[in-house]
């Protein structure tokens, strides 16, 4: 459950949608939720009537727990961090980065529970059309919906970034868990952020 966390840190999921990922029974997920509730390491929220939890990225102990159970922290200087069993969405990046030349992919929408951006999926690069339909076709079978997302060449990223077109910034302003930057294609627009 750990790893369903740390490895998606600004994804939020629901209890029967955790126990399908991490294949146990819903108690005994429940009571887990439970305790990692008290201690602070996830939080909750309610939305559509359904109760939503995802990694507390303000607990004390956050930058500890993700370079154990999230792969390598990116705060980390130190190269040396590996993982025995690297989380599964590993393997989802690995998949994307199979598509072609992906500068940039990230998760927004409906995987974030963040909908101003409009889109769950932005992807930067040159991609084989044809992986890249596969791919969605197998991703919204694995979530079990229907996934908007947009694909841009790297000229088009930069011709929009520098014309401050509108459905990029509503992308880039929104919450968003950050799958691929290869080369620090965020870097301006989180800085203005922080």
């Amino acid at each position: 459950m750990l790893q369903l966390f740390y490895g998606n840190p600004n994804r939020s999921f629901y209890v029967r949608e955790i126990t399908r990922k991490i294949d146990e029974q819903i108690n005994s997920v429940r009571r887990e939720l439970a305790n990692l509730l008290s201690i602070g390491i996830v939080a909750s929220d309610t939305n559509n009537n359904r109760l939503y939890y995802e990694v507390n990225q303000g607990y004390d102990f956050y930058q500890p727990l993700a370079a154990i159970f999230g792969g390598a922290d990116p705060a980390s200087k130190s190269k040396k961090v590996t993982s025995k069993s690297p989380p599964k969405e590993d393997a989802r990046v690995q998949a994307i980065k199979s598509l072609g030349n992906v500068e940039l992919a990230l998760y927004t929408g409906q995987f974030t529970r963040d909908e101003t951006s409009g889109i769950d999926m932005l992807i930067v690069g040159d991609v084989n059309q044809t992986k890249l339909a596969k791919f969605m076709t197998d991703l919204e079978s694995q979530e079990g919906k229907e996934i908007r997302y947009t694909v841009m060449s790297p000229q088009d990223y930069g011709y929009r970034q520098q014309v401050k077109d509108r459905f990029l910034f509503n992308i880039l302003a929104a919450k968003k868990q950050v799958m691929i930057d290869r080369h620090e294609l965020l870097a301006p627009t989180q800085k203005k952020e922080e």
